[in-house]
């Protein structure tokens, strides 16, 4: 089968490898759709390896597709099921095995670009928001990037949690495409200059990362959150640790990737029978940037790592 490949130099290769096989407890699936996300431009420069167990030069966090194989001991699941999950590496393949219990049914009618970028985004929006931030009907929330895959993954589950966001966005012309992910009245969007203007928050999502993205803190509300979700723009930022206890505020850094497989699978259960249905009724929807063959590989990596983006990047093996 064909998979991309990252090579010593840390660039970006098609290569031949061999077919996947099925082992206890495991599926293999025909790759239909992959999303792509920082984390593969964080693979590739080596400053975020594959958890063990998975391939490490194969990037690819989140895959939708067809169930080929079934290994033993797996219930529940048969050949043809079309299915979506959040994976520790390897999607950027034509087929790829994934346990079994992390997988994910992709709803009647979902194109598989939209399958393949929802595992992803909205398991790491939901988790940071909901279960680790306990937003509620009422807060404000405030989202940096909030353009990208997983920005535009807050921003709706911050509105079917029926609080206010604030999203922030840089390039204006993206302005009234992120404003209705949501329903009129729950989204205000800004540049990155009027965030301040419509503070205080009680969660403050970070996604962008950057020297200054801390200073964000003096934005809070009293006992607020900021949720560490991205540092694409930069990894080291300093804190005034007095605005921190003034706000008596969490600082809260979260990633899944390096999970353990029972977090990753109590995840996937939550995200099952919580999110999913949503995205079967429509409330939640995944936006698609771009979407490429995977002989365009290059093309794919090159628009994830260009600016102005609107939701996902998609290859098409």
């Amino acid at each position: 089968m064909r998979s991309a490949v990252i090579d010593s130099q840390g660039t970006f290769q098609l290569e031949q490898r061999p077919e996947p096989v099925a082992e206890p407890g495991d599926v293999v699936v025909r790759v239909r759709a992959a999303g792509l996300n920082a984390a593969d431009l964080q693979q590739a420069r080596g400053d975020y390896p594959a958890p063990p167990g998975w391939p490490a030069d194969v990037p690819g966090l989140e895959v939708a597709g067809e169930v080929e194989q079934i290994g033993p001991g797996v219930m529940g699941v048969v050949p043809g099921d079309r299915v979506m999950a959040l994976v520790g590496g390897g999607g950027h393949a034509e087929r790829i095995t994934v346990p079994a219990d992390l997988l994910l049914p992709v709803p009647e009618g979902l194109p598989w670009e939209e399958a393949a970028g929802f595992p992803e985004a909205f398991s790491t929006a939901w988790d940071a928001l909901v279960t680790q931030a306990g937003v509620r009907a009422g807060d404000r929330v405030l989202v940096s990037g909030a353009a990208g895959g997983v920005g535009t993954a807050m921003v709706q589950v911050a509105a079917v949690s029926g609080a206010h966001t604030v999203a922030s966005v840089r390039r204006p012309e993206l302005h009234n495409r992120v404003k209705a992910l949501a329903p009129d009245g729950q989204v205000d969007v800004v540049t990155p200059d009027q965030e301040a203007a419509h503070a205080p928050y009680d969660v403050i999502v970070e996604l962008v990362g950057g020297e200054n993205c801390l200073q964000r803190v003096a934005l809070l509300r009293s006992r607020g959150k900021v949720l560490v979700v991205g540092v694409q723009a930069g990894t080291t930022a300093p804190l005034r640790m007095f605005d921190l206890m003034l706000a008596r505020a969490q600082l809260i850094g979260t990633t899944i990737r390096g999970r353990s497989h029972a977090e990753k699978v109590l995840l996937a259960a939550t995200v099952r029978t919580s999110v999913v249905p949503l995205l079967a009724q429509g409330r939640l929807r995944v936006p698609v940037d771009a979407a490429f063959p995977l002989d365009r590989f290059a093309d794919a990596y090159a628009r994830l790592a260009g600016p102005g983006k609107f939701g996902k990047v998609i290859l098409l093996p």
